[in-house]
């Protein structure tokens, strides 16, 4: 467990069984014959994607601050919490422990749903996946630090290091430090100090031989090696890819033909259904089926339970 994550605690009220009549008439108030969910974190992706939808109208009509209020934003917290299961997925190969990574990622889905209008037309999944991933890199970003430096350097650092191999990839060649400072309006002495304040990233050992190798020569004078190296997307899907695989192997011989038919083969959902004996009003109702117990498949997973086990209770 990580110092930090003795303060990253404040995600969401726990939702004791009711007890009296106030609280239920509390719960019916809020609701307003919207239909009641015990178990909101247990519910499927279909229903907590219907549900969410008509609590989030319920959520504008009420008055913040009011116990009808917190019940319903409380609802759509537990609801959506397999968002912040499927956004931690990605990174599930850092050193930091689940439990902060799952910690982080519900505030950032509590601040998606303070800032989500319903009447902008968007589906929530999607407004609230980059907030909550934001959030997690934004927690990769200040505890990643060996050495804890302020945030102005911090962010400097990566806006020298995104320019240093743009630069380089524009003209074949590493940018010296005046260069550097053109190209982002600095003063020289202010690229000198973000190159300095990278050497807070990394600990390197004392023991480290100086001279053998030019990158890490450079690594402990404050400057950065050569690399060119840009973010990948295919790794994400590679990774998507392995994840899927035992959910397929689990799926009918049926219902693998028409995901080669749809995806391998690029037919459409009626020439699927000409190819099968099948309507294409059947084929789509096929397919949606499939898609969900994928998504289901991959939104359970067992490594994040745990971590997010303080949330659904």
């Amino acid at each position: 467990m990580t110092h930090e994550s003795t303060i990253l605690r404040p995600a969401v009220a726990p939702r004791a069984a009711p007890a009296g009549g106030q609280e239920a008439a509390t719960r019916k108030r809020a609701l307003d014959g919207l239909p009641e969910t015990e178990r909101p974190a247990a519910a499927t992706t279909d229903d907590a994607r219907t549900l969410s939808v008509a609590l989030f109208r319920r959520l504008g009509e009420l008055t913040e601050g009011t116990a009808e209020y917190a019940y319903v934003r409380n609802t759509l917290i537990e609801l959506n919490l397999s968002l912040v299961k499927f956004a931690a997925r990605r990174f599930r190969g850092r050193p930091e422990p689940a439990e902060d990574i799952a910690q982080v990622g519900t505030i950032g889905l509590i601040k998606a749903i303070d800032r989500f209008d319903p009447e902008r037309g968007v589906e929530f999944s999607g407004f609230a996946l980059p907030t909550i991933v934001g959030e997690m890199k934004r927690f990769f970003r200040d505890t990643g630090w060996a050495v804890r430096v302020p945030r102005r350097l911090q962010e400097l650092r990566i806006d020298l290091t995104k320019a240093s191999d743009a630069m380089e990839q524009r003209d074949g060649r590493r940018p010296g430090r005046a260069e550097l400072a053109e190209h982002l309006h600095l003063t020289e002495e202010g690229v000198a100090e973000g190159q300095l304040a990278a050497n807070g990233y990394t600990a390197h050992s004392l023991d480290a031989a100086i001279g053998g190798d030019d990158d890490d020569e450079r690594a402990l004078r404050g400057t950065t090696g050569s690399h060119t190296a840009v973010e990948e997307p295919a790794y994400e899907l590679i990774d998507d890819l392995r994840s899927l695989r035992p959910l397929l192997e689990r799926l009918s011989e049926r219902a693998r033909k028409i995901l080669c038919l749809r995806f391998g083969e690029e037919l459409t959902q009626a020439e699927i259904g000409r190819r099968l004996g099948l309507s294409q009003m059947h084929v789509s109702r096929l397919l949606t089926h499939i898609f969900t117990t994928l998504r289901d498949g991959l939104l359970d997973d067992p490594a994040l339970e745990d971590a997010s086990a303080g949330f659904e209770q």
